[in-house]
């Protein structure tokens, strides 16, 4: 597990984890995919993405990877629909993906450390880094929906790849780049402080959820009095690849109980189902 200091928390961007770790998870995270997605077959439905087959979500993948690697090399940036088109014409749609992916890679490796560009996320970091990290979550996420569509069912988290660092990092993400780009806000009825506290790390999320203004979301160090996260209304904890896919909605809606004797499956709660509802992430 990463330990994250006081400098590293304070700063924009990636929480624990390099360029390097991201580009890696990132070439995993694409192999896992493409796997799950030939082991599930491309008619196979994705429980994780309501009305999706396997071949949708490797279309739709193929086309971020392109998207995203445009960006990278400064090129003239396509609409999403010729891409989408072009994948599912292609003859070999898995070969289409690998090709993308590799493409997204290397445009990686060859972009400059001072590459100007779009980012767009709040409190992002420098492009090159900004879409090594977007694309290796997006594609995190994406490969957990298709190890899903060969299950048949959402994936608990001891039976993905993803390791607690870049969980951790992917959790970050979305609470402190995502949310807070909601200007109108959101809550679940009611001004509400929730904290998210992944086990066995230095460092949680206090997430400020209100109507009427932007979420507002602050690291913090848990067990630090007001400023920690004592004063939450709710609290989620749990292993880091769980919070992850929780938070990403990618677990399940009910938890199973798992096939092996284990600690009970963590309830589902109101704030959670509300989460899954309301806080969507479509890219």
């Amino acid at each position: 597990m990463p330990t994250i200091d006081d400098a590293a928390l304070a700063e924009p961007g990636p929480l624990g984890v390099t360029l390097d770790d991201l580009g890696e998870a990132l070439g995993g995270a694409a192999t896992v995919l493409r796997a799950n997605a030939m082991a599930a077959g491309l008619d196979a439905p994705v429980p994780t993405c309501p009305d999706w087959t396997v071949l949708d979500l490797v279309v739709h993948q193929g086309m971020v990877h392109r998207w995203a690697a445009s960006h990278l090399r400064g090129e003239p940036i396509e609409p999403p629909e010729p891409l989408e088109r072009e994948g599912r014409e292609s003859a070999d749609v898995l070969g289409w993906l690998d090709d993308g992916a590799t493409a997204l890679l290397q445009a990686i490796v060859d972009a400059p450390d001072d590459l100007d560009a779009i980012v767009f996320l709040k409190d992002a970091p420098a492009p090159r880094l900004f879409w090594t990290r977007r694309q290796c979550h997006e594609t995190t996420v994406h490969a957990v929906d298709a190890l899903g569509a060969r299950l048949g069912r959402p994936a608990r988290a001891d039976e993905t790849w993803i390791r607690p660092g870049i969980a951790l990092d992917g959790i970050d993400e979305l609470l402190v780049g995502f949310v807070t780009r909601r200007a109108e806000g959101a809550s679940p009825g009611a001004p509400t402080r929730m904290l998210v506290r992944p086990d066995g790390v230095d460092v949680a999320w206090l997430v400020d959820l209100d109507t009427g203004r932007p979420v507002r979301t602050s690291r913090v160090r848990p067990g630090s009095g007001g400023t920690g996260g004592a004063d939450a209304d709710h609290v989620l904890t749990g292993d880091p690849v769980d919070l992850y896919l929780r938070l990403w909605s990618r677990g399940a809606a009910e938890p199973a109980e798992p096939a092996e004797p284990a600690e009970p499956a963590e309830p589902v709660t109101g704030l959670e189902r509300w989460w899954r509802e309301n806080i969507s992430i479509s890219w």
